[in-house]
């Protein structure tokens, strides 16, 4: 065993990775980085900032490989590949840019050397070249000198070409690479994650990958296709770290812990392929409850998947003769409760080994069901439960399951809402009261009150534009039918379709999006809670809610938290926020500036990420976070409305609060 240093230029390393003399490992993850981070790689090669080393691994025995995310295939070595164990992000961004890859299109501004991902904007300014342009291999660099100098620069035509001359080096900066000669794949699986551990950090379910794939070679295949075949049928969450998480559950768990990623690992191959096989057994007759007997058509809709964990253990561990109505309801029952319960909106995995431990009872729907404190009458949804609630809000799930159980169908096409939407794509939807209308009205509404749930109709692209457009329902609703808007749970009053009648059509639907959601309940409900259903008081009296301000240049994300009966306002720094959540991405923590102050971000070890905020900790998904910003600055508020910040630092111990909960305002 030996290690070889050496150095490579760009240009090489991209030729190398073209001719399939740099390959990727199967322990390798999957290209994840944003194209803000490429355009900051871009933009330090530039600038001769150091850009990391190479790890790679050479040896004589056939390596299982992953495909490299570089859009085109690679071509059989002539020689031995290197594997490339880290710097996959950056080798894969730097041939996606410098092969002019659709999601690489990076730009340079010439006159203030700013670097970023091309724009409409960009393309119409004349200042802002491709850098693909500048440097690819039919770059004619005197052409683009000769463009720019009629752009109306403010530098001089010397700067202009040291800056081009500059711009087309990067293909010539050299990475230091180290090589590890006839090391054993177990060896460099180690080495792998030892490395990967001191950089991004990497999840629990990273390393069991990088363990298993060195342990069980071909195994992470056997992970990939099982995701995609159900991504195929618009279960496209059910990942690969969704699979492991599963695996893991299926090796049972310990006392109050859930069974840990080491005892994944260390499982011997007989009792891995037991455990696979109950995790896939679990998944073929989970995903046909779900859609058929639920009707979700995909994973886009379900709020947190933990929630699909105990499930898929159950049926995974019972042979499928076992099955009854009476049980399936009961489980589907509880999923639906622990939904609308928000059971896994906080930390999971103290949630999941309560929940998994359950299954083993006499009557498991019954031990399930106590665990979320419903041993009676079961749980009913009031239209209060559905006030304030916007888009992001778990009750979206069961607002579209009350229309799909209602045989709800879409006003342009007639087609049933309730088909399957197919890979990667989302149930479709639209505003009942068009936010053009209500923001015109001399009634003023808030955005909190446009983007209520209540609001929101599921409907297609083309009712959207072609049957609401603009318009308020007193226009389009005439040409609804009567079935139609029954199923949608549309009021009947025709003074509520007005404008000036919006904040009594949403007390109107609410109540009935709520009498159809506990209808919906109670069709699952097991035979043993007896009595009626009750409606349940508020669970919370706290709430949060976001905003966006901007004006004279200055952008503000405003905070408005009401925590019992004291309410505290926060200004975000949004530049430091979004540079936080690009970070998170990462799995490195950041602190925010927040007013005169800082809060930390932090990402937890479930993968989510928390923000201290005045009397509450945060939780959300990565993906909440970075779309409840995208919400707020989609149409900012001006400046000048923008409350006042709260001056006192909030001296109690916060609570936590589900992202999920907040209501984000904003106008569309």
């Amino acid at each position: 065993m030996a290690v070889e240093r050496t150095n490579r230029d760009v240009r090489t390393l991209i030729t190398q990775i073209a001719a399939g003399e740099i390959m990727l490992p199967e322990i390798q993850r999957g290209y994840v980085w944003k194209a803000s981070q490429v355009a900051r790689l871009i933009e330090s090669l530039y600038r001769g900032y150091p850009a990391g080393s190479l790890l790679f691994w050479k040896t004589g025995e056939t390596a299982e490989t992953r495909e490299a995310a570089i859009g085109v295939a690679q071509n059989l070595p002539s020689v031995m590949p290197l594997y490339l164990l880290d710097g996959q992000q950056r080798l894969t961004s730097l041939f996606r840019v410098l092969t002019d890859h659709s999601d690489a299109q990076v730009v340079f501004n010439i006159e203030t050397e700013a670097f970023q991902n091309q724009s409409a904007a960009t393309r119409r300014n004349k200042k802002w070249i491709k850098v693909y342009d500048a440097v690819g291999p039919e770059a004619d660099v005197f052409a683009i000198h000769g463009e720019l100098k009629g752009a109306g620069l403010s530098i001089v035509d010397s700067e202009i070409g040291r800056r081009l001359s500059a711009l087309q080096k990067i293909t010539q900066r050299d990475f230091h690479m180290e090589v590890l000669h006839d090391f054993e794949y177990e060896e460099v699986a180690d080495i792998f994650v030892r490395v990967n551990s001191g950089g991004r950090a990497l999840k629990t379910t990273d390393l069991a990958l990088a363990t298993l794939s060195a342990r069980s070679p071909g195994f992470l295949g056997q992970l990939e296709a099982e995701s995609a075949h159900w991504a195929k049928q618009g279960y496209g969450a059910l990942d690969v770290n969704f699979l492991i998480k599963a695996l893991t559950l299926t090796l049972s768990t310990t006392g109050k812990r859930l069974a840990s990623v080491a005892k994944l690992t260390a499982a011997s191959p007989g009792a891995l392929e037991a455990g696979w096989a109950r995790v896939q057994r679990g998944l073929a007759r989970v995903v046909p409850l779900l859609r058929d007997k639920l009707l979700i058509p995909t994973t886009a809709l379900v709020p947190s998947l933990a929630a699909l964990h105990p499930l898929v253990f159950h049926y995974g561990q019972r042979p499928e003769s076992t099955a009854t109505d009476e049980t399936e309801n009961g489980l589907l029952y509880w999923f639906l409760a622990a939904t609308a319960r928000n059971r896994y909106g906080g930390a999971t995995d103290t949630a999941l080994a309560q929940d998994i431990r359950m299954l083993d009872a006499e009557n498991p729907v019954a031990a399930l069901l106590s665990n979320l404190g419903i041993q009676e009458g079961g749980i009913s949804v009031s239209s209060a439960d559905l006030t304030g609630r916007n888009h992001q809000s778990p009750y979206l799930m069961f607002c579209y399951l009350a229309a799909a159980h209602a045989g709800a169908t879409d006003w342009w096409d007639g087609g049933s809402i309730a088909g399957t939407p197919g890979e990667s794509s989302k149930p479709q939807y639209s505003l009942v009261h068009p936010a053009v209308k209500l923001r015109g009205c001399a009634t003023k509404y808030s955005s909190a009150e446009i983007n209520e749930l209540a609001n929101i109709v599921f409907v297609s692209e083309d009712t959207a534009k072609n049957i609401i457009g603009s318009r308020p329902p007193s226009a389009y609703m005439q040409d609804v039918g009567h079935s139609d808007r029954t199923a949608h749970a549309i009021p009947d009053d025709p003074a509520v379709f007005s404008p000036e009648g919006y904040r009594e059509f949403l007390a109107a639907r609410r109540e009935l999006l709520a009498q159809r959601i506990t209808h919906l309940l109670d069709q699952f409900r097991p035979a043993f809670l007896t009595g009626n259903t009750q409606a349940e008081a508020s669970r919370t009296p706290n709430s949060l809610t976001l905003s966006a301000y901007t004006g004279a240049g200055r952008r503000v994300l405003a905070a408005e938290a009401l925590s019992g009966d004291l309410m505290w306002t926060g200004w975000i720094d949004p530049a430091d926020f979004e540079a936080a959540l690009d970070a998170a991405a990462s799995g490195l923590a950041s602190d925010v500036a927040v007013g005169d102050e800082t809060a930390p971000l932090r990402i937890d070890d479930e993968g989510g990420v928390t923000f201290s905020l005045g009397p509450f900790v945060i939780r959300g998904s990565l993906d909440e976070w970075l779309t409840a910003v995208k919400d707020a600055f989609e149409s900012a508020q001006p400046l000048e409305e923008c409350p006042e910040p709260h001056d006192e630092h909030w001296s109690a111990d916060p609570e936590e609060f589900l992202l999920s909960n907040a209501g984000v305002r904003k106008t569309d």
